[in-house]
C-alpha cells in the first residue's frame, strides 16, 4: 500500500483496524460508525469505552434491522 505520507498511512491504517475490528464482531463497519458519530458528542469522555465496537453489537444490530414489509 502507498501513501503520500507518514500521517495518510496513519489514518488509512486507523481505518483499516476500524473496518477490521468491525468484520471480526460481525458489525456493519457503516452502522458503527453512523451509531458512533451520533452519540459521541453527548458522551462522557470517561466512558468513551461503551462505545467500543463489541459494546455497542446489541444496539447496531437492533438499527440496523430493515422493516418488515410483509409483516
Amino acid at each position: 500500500m502507498f501513501a503520500g505520507s507518514g500521517s495518510d498511512g496513519e489514518r488509512a491504517a486507523a481505518m483499516y483496524a476500524l473496518i477490521g475490528t468491525c468484520t471480526l464482531n460481525d458489525i456493519d463497519p457503516r452502522a458503527y460508525l453512523d451509531y458512533v458519530l451520533t452519540h459521541i458528542a453527548d458522551h462522557k469522555i470517561n466512558r468513551i469505552d461503551e462505545l467500543l465496537p463489541w459494546r455497542v453489537t446489541d444496539k447496531l444490530h437492533t438499527l440496523a434491522s430493515p422493516p418488515n414489509p410483509g409483516a
